[in-house]
């Protein structure tokens, strides 16, 4: 399968998700099915996507985090999963696209290639306890709808074919994008305090 199909299925339900992209192919491929302010594309910082959305999930419990993150970049962040499993946040998707390729920096084959690294493996390892591998659109689909209606942390290890976006570049810098990013959150929480006031 392919990391485009996987998002374009789930782009409807991340209109009112916090969704924080890695730097590449993932981001690309966000952005061309559509930009919203509630997307923040981590440019720059691989490996650390999921280090962001753990930060926004623990200090925004009420809003839903999804993390869109790669195969090269968790591994050059492995202890994100013990981490995620120590603080253990509710409301946070982790969806992992591994091709088995360096994609966005030239395509070299990553460590699962071999087979010998198993990123599923490595979260159950870790302690987080709702792993799901998968390798076919209805088992990712069905993987993700499960995710959302879980209250509780959850990491989804999508097997993708090594493809790519046949370009890169947005209309939109990092700066820009975080300003976006930051004005959404509030405007969510402005908006959350009315209704409670009026409650």
């Amino acid at each position: 399968m392919e990391r485009a199909g996987c998002l374009e299925m789930i782009y409807p339900e991340l209109e009112d998700k916090l969704v924080v992209t890695i730097m590449g192919a993932s981001a690309q491929e966000l952005y061309n099915l559509g930009h919203r302010d509630n997307f923040f594309y981590l440019q720059h910082a691989m490996g650390l996507a999921s280090s962001i959305g753990l930060g926004l999930a623990m200090h925004l419990p009420a809003e839903r985090v999804v993390v869109l993150d790669g195969d090269g970049s968790v591994l050059m962040n492995l202890g994100t999963f013990a981490t995620l499993a120590r603080y253990r946040p509710k409301n946070l998707i982790h969806l992992v696209f591994d091709n088995g390729s360096l994609l966005s920096t030239g395509g070299f084959n990553s460590h699962t290639t071999s087979g010998s690294t198993d990123l599923a493996a490595i979260a159950r390892g870790a302690g987080i306890e709702h792993v799901a591998a998968v390798d076919g659109v209805v088992d990712f689909g069905e993987a993700f709808v499960a995710a959302l209606e879980r209250d509780d942390l959850s990491v989804i290890v999508a097997k993708v074919a090594p493809v790519g976006p046949d370009h890169y570049g947005m209309d939109l810098h990092l700066p820009e994008n975080g300003f976006r990013f930051r004005r959404w959150i509030l405007d969510r929480k402005r908006a959350g305090s009315a209704r409670s006031n009026d409650a």
